[in-house]
């Protein structure tokens, strides 16, 4: 084959494949603590590094960006006329802060071992909890926040307790008196109301589909049910101080299946 010839072919490929290209559209950049929900209009099944992802019939589909991704993702989406695509998604890293606290009681550092047992299925009742995947897009029209206050822990960061390496805080702390009222950020199938856990007190998780789950902690007032749908705005119960705290706040987290997400990138700008 001659080189003019080889030329041409090639041309005649890239020109086939930028023909076949489908659009993708992403809500947020790809940032370690992110939640992306992306749209691939006729997709049928999607992959983030293997794992599979749930495709909605219009092509919507969410994915988590774990605090210690890696800095490349690769995406694959399978369309329906057989088409395949991957992507390869470079993740902005994160600089986390680090938090001391001295002179907290040594059981709030360590619990006792006779609350071991009880806080194993207390775990577990939560991780069980954060595996339900209602088959809604409730995610996909973005989260408001359920209460708006004084942010007093960020998430990603590291905490030093008492000169103690602890695990990371996984969550946003906004600081509110007790009995304020906590709204539900997005609609949501309510998949977890317990009044009082070992850690979080006061505890509900929402499911808002495919995977991605908010919970909230530390709680005065549980004002909702298993299985009960919430709407946005919704009043699901109080702030408090409930479960291992030092003072009255929220606790929120939002999950993708086991990958935390930090709230701050993922809610509307408060009013």
């Amino acid at each position: 084959m001659t080189r003019g010839l080889a030329a041409a072919l090639l041309a005649v490929l890239l020109s086939a494949a930028a023909a076949h290209a489908r659009d993708i559209t992403y809500s947020a950049a790809f940032v370690q603590g992110g939640l992306v929900v992306a749209r691939a209009p006729g997709a049928q099944t999607a992959a983030l590094d293997d794992r599979a992802l749930t495709v909605a019939p219009d092509g919507t589909f969410v994915f988590g960006i774990g605090a210690e991704a890696k800095p490349e993702a690769r995406l694959i989406v399978r369309y329906a006329d057989g088409f395949e695509e991957m992507h390869t998604l470079r993740v902005t890293r994160q600089i986390w802060k680090v938090e001391r606290v001295a002179g907290l009681p040594p059981a709030m550092v360590n619990p006792p071992q006779a609350v071991q047992a009880r806080i194993a299925r207390e775990n577990t009742l939560i991780a069980n909890a954060r595996k339900d995947q209602t088959q809604q897009t409730w995610f996909a029209g973005g989260f408001a926040w359920p209460v708006v206050g004084r942010i007093s822990g960020v998430f990603g960061s590291r905490r030093v307790l008492n000169g103690q390496p602890m695990s990371p805080h996984w969550g946003l702390d906004i600081a509110m008196p007790t009995g304020t009222p906590v709204l539900a950020p997005a609609p949501a199938r309510v998949a977890l109301a317990e009044a009082d856990l070992y850690y979080t007190g006061g505890t509900i998780i929402l499911d808002h589909g495919f995977g991605v789950t908010s919970t909230y902690a530390h709680l005065s007032k549980v004002g909702v049910k298993v299985g009960q749908i919430v709407q946005p705005g919704e009043q699901i119960g109080a702030v408090g101080a409930t479960g291992r705290v030092t003072g009255a706040h929220l606790h929120w987290t939002i999950n993708w299946f086991d990958v935390r997400i930090d709230p701050a990138l993922v809610v509307t700008p408060a009013r």
